[in-house]
């Protein structure tokens, strides 16, 4: 089931019963965490909540994806029209040198993928406003860590996260973390009452994959997990 699991971007609209989505929840809970102290919340939106959500989303990226691909006339303008991403934590922030060089493998596998040359940006802008929809998910998750037990919390809620992703799995559902959710705070404020103390970390989206979308045969490499070398005595 662990090797099953993988990240799909592309689901079929049917809604996942209230049962099923409890049950994914409730083994989500068994996940470990600091001293028991279970530091997140989780935002679930489903049904129309869902969609006026992924409107939100797609309409934040539509504003800013000049911005995004380093326009400074587009960063200024969005600026002083307040449209700034909002979020809690720079999700655009360069990646250190020796991390990202496997991001930056990812990004050219994918887009080959699905056909997207390097030099297209509105096919790259279409392709990652889908983030912000969720692509297509019947349910948009989102994830709140307590920003009092950080960083151990943002720990737990990786726990969590992965606990829920494999009880999915096991129910014969889909998920995709999508951590350009995490980028702006406006749309999930506008739906949801988030206590002061929780900072949103991430999102995902869960459902029914859509099996005839050749983007869900795409497979990212994993490389083996570094070990630190023991020193000589």
């Amino acid at each position: 089931m662990l090797r099953r699991r993988r990240s799909v971007r592309a689901f079929r609209p049917e809604p996942v019963p209230e049962e099923l989505l409890a049950e994914v929840l409730g083994d989500a809970a068994q996940a470990p965490s600091w001293s028991n102290t279970r530091p997140y919340m989780l935002a679930i939106a489903t049904g129309e909540r869902a969609e006026r959500v992924r409107a939100a989303y797609a309409a934040e990226f539509d504003r800013s994806a000049a911005a995004q691909r380093g326009d400074k006339a587009a960063m200024a303008k969005l600026a002083l029209t307040g449209g700034m991403p909002d979020g809690d934590y720079k999700v655009w922030a360069p990646y250190p040198a020796d991390l990202r060089m496997r991001s930056v493998r990812l990004g050219k596998a994918l887009y080959t993928h699905i056909g997207i040359p390097r030099g297209d940006k509105a096919a790259r802008d279409a392709y990652n406003r889908r983030n912000g929809e969720a692509f297509g998910a019947p349910v948009i998750g989102f994830v709140l860590v307590h920003s009092g037990l950080m960083p151990f919390a943002a720990m737990d809620a990786g726990l969590m996260l992965q606990t829920l992703f494999l009880s999915a799995t096991a129910h014969g559902l889909a998920t995709c973390p999508i951590g350009m959710l995490a980028a702006w705070r406006r749309p999930i404020d506008a739906e949801f009452e988030v206590p002061e103390d929780y900072k949103l970390i991430t999102g995902f989206a869960l459902g029914y994959a859509d099996e005839e979308a050749s983007i869900n045969v795409f497979r990212a490499d994993h490389d083996p997990i570094g070990l630190v070398p023991p020193r000589e005595h």
